[in-house]
């Protein structure tokens, strides 16, 4: 079996975990952004977590390299954390 080059490697690294941490980022944003009951904003939110990871993955695979595409899922996910950070429930 041949050895998958790094470049790939990092790719699908970045695809599963870069794409994990971006998704949990828009969608405990998402709820916050969203008219409605909370309960309401979370469902939505977590079913529309399901799309932003498979156009996160898609993403890491059509970008010119890998270092692009990890600075592109750290880019992505600073605004849903400023949303958090500014308007998240202390409990």
């Amino acid at each position: 079996m041949a050895a998958v080059p790094i470049p790939v490697l990092s790719r699908i690294v970045a695809a599963i975990v870069g794409g994990f941490g971006f998704t949990s980022a828009v969608i405990i944003a998402l709820p916050l952004l969203l008219p409605g009951s909370r309960v309401q904003a979370v469902l939505w939110a977590t079913l529309g977590g399901f799309a932003v990871w498979t156009a996160a993955a898609v993403w890491v695979f059509a970008a010119r390299s890998a270092t692009r595409a990890w600075a592109g899922l750290v880019l992505a996910s600073l605004p849903p954390l400023a949303v958090v950070l500014l308007l998240g429930d202390t409990p």
